[in-house]
């Protein structure tokens, strides 16, 4: 069951995708990093925090976290991911570093105030996420929880004692999964924000499959995303 908090509406808070360069397969801003950057100036991502943006993709959430005042470490395992969200930020010029890795594998001693990231959260029928292409910035197992889970159990190693998580995920990969998962990690979670969205052309042609796993229902047509923070306790 959701939290009461949880928000039905959209995203409202302004964010700058227009100019984003974006090399072919990394990740296109849409539904998902709206939702999550309205979520961020909400929920107080402000001037002189230190915040680490992991799955960085274009760069478009650690750009807005540096607008909003942030000094940003943008994350991502994706070469191109990588120079896209470099280049982004020198059009930019916001303080944003911008580092290639395997999710906290990067940081060594770091602590943050704030950790937001819009991970890859699409089950899909392989075990493993490829390697190369375009699903390699959603598909993340048959759950979906491939990088939620590493995500849900480093989080708190990262962030200083009342430190901030922000993250987006589709209810196909299970936002009580996320919840129990940052509380076994010493981190308090609700779902503060959700959204249903339109299936786009990945889920569409999985829905079969989807069906068949018992993770989507007949009778639903669009996909809910939400956001889920937390804080370090």
């Amino acid at each position: 069951m959701a939290h009461p908090e949880a928000l039905r509406r959209p995203p409202t808070a302004p964010m700058r995708t227009a100019r984003l360069l974006r090399l072919p397969g990394v990740y296109r801003p849409q539904a998902d990093t709206l939702l999550l950057a309205g979520a961020m100036r909400r929920e107080g991502i402000s001037p002189g925090m230190e915040v680490l943006d992991l799955c960085t993709g274009t760069g478009a959430l650690a750009l807005h976290a540096a607008r909003l005042g942030a000094r940003v470490t943008a994350v991502d395992i994706s070469r191109r991911a990588v120079a896209s969200a470099r280049l982004n930020t020198a059009f930019a010029r916001l303080p944003v570093s911008v580092r290639r890795g395997d999710l906290l594998s990067v940081l060594r001693d770091r602590a943050f105030d704030a950790l937001i990231s819009n991970p890859p959260y699409v089950p899909a029928p392989t075990d493993t996420p490829p390697r190369l292409g375009t699903g390699r910035a959603w598909d993340a197992g048959p759950d979906g929880r491939l990088v939620l889970d590493r995500i849900c159990d480093g989080a708190a190693a990262v962030l200083r004692p009342g430190g901030l998580l922000l993250l987006v995920q589709s209810h196909l990969s299970g936002p009580e999964a996320t919840l129990d998962r940052l509380a076994t990690a010493g981190i308090r979670a609700v779902v503060c924000e959700r959204v249903t969205v339109p299936f786009g052309p990945v889920l569409r042609g999985r829905a079969r499959w989807l069906r068949a796993q018992g993770l989507l229902s007949h009778a639903v047509e669009g996909e809910e995303l939400v956001v889920i923070r937390g804080r370090k306790g």
